[in-house]
């Protein structure tokens, strides 16, 4: 199951999934922050976290691709170097850098059977990445909840 899930997931990050994040993910779907202890719960919360993510996480610009750069990414910016997934489980790590810092992370994603996003954790290493993600996460929340 979550092979195809994962399809989509990688089919919306690079803007080809019609039906977006309100297709992927269930109404009850939990997102867990790395900062943040307690789990967001509900699809808008969860999409507001995705996308705050989505505009501070890109990465920046580098000189050459990185190795194993993402499906449908040769600019070296976010990308998973490590993916293992089973049954109803994926765990995707990720690499990319934020204001110069190197920010090394793992997402952590459970679908149901309905093929749904039920649960989405995000861990990142090291504190230095964590504060700096938690500086500008929390800057793009803000200015999203702005406009």
């Amino acid at each position: 199951m979550i092979h195809s899930v994962m399809d989509n997931w990688n089919a919306h990050l690079r803007g080809e999934f019609p039906g977006g994040l309100d297709e992927l993910l269930h109404d009850d779907c939990v997102f867990w922050s790395p900062i943040v202890f307690s789990g967001q719960r509900g699809k808008e919360l969860t999409k507001m976290y995705l996308g705050a993510a989505g505009n501070v996480l890109p990465g920046e610009e580098s000189e050459k691709p990185a190795a194993g750069a993402a499906e449908g990414s040769d600019d070296g910016k976010f990308r998973y170097v490590k993916k293992v997934l089973d049954g109803h489980h994926a765990v995707l790590e990720f690499e990319t850098t934020v204001d110069g810092i190197a920010v090394n992370g793992v997402d952590i994603i459970t679908c149901d059977d309905d093929g749904k996003i039920v649960e989405f954790k995000v861990m990142i290493r090291p504190l230095k990445a964590i504060n700096k993600v938690h500086e500008q996460m929390g800057a793009m929340l803000e200015k999203m909840n702005q406009g």
